[in-house]
């Protein structure tokens, strides 16, 4: 079994602190699979202010969702803030990229298929 599903099999049907599962690290990005499976992706991250991702794309939709602070994501050259309880999509082969305006925590789900 692959890291992300060993990381699974821990939080298997228990209550889970989605937040306490991930720690800030000064003047980084830190990330933790949960979830690796053929279909797609669970990833946490957590970004210390000012930290990011530079623009790329991805060929598989994406959904990003703020567990904690505020970020700036750019999706093919619109701007969206986001904030604690809020979420966006990100679709595939689309230009996005991350700034985090505090620190802030994100739970990233990938979709690895196409309609």
């Amino acid at each position: 079994m692959n890291n992300g599903n060993s990381n699974a099999k821990k939080l298997i049907a228990q209550a889970v602190n989605m937040t306490g599962l991930i720690e800030y690290q000064a003047g980084s990005v830190v990330s933790r699979t949960i979830i690796d499976k053929k279909a797609g992706t669970v990833t946490m991250f957590a970004f210390d202010v000012d930290q990011g991702l530079s623009e790329h794309t991805a060929p598989y939709d994406a959904i990003v969702y703020i567990l904690d602070g505020k970020a700036d994501i750019v999706i093919s050259g619109k701007p969206v803030r986001l904030k604690k309880g809020e979420l966006t999509i990100m679709p595939a082969n689309e230009p996005h990229a991350l700034t985090a305006v505090t620190k802030f925590k994100m739970l990233l789900t990938m979709i690895r298929s196409q309609l």
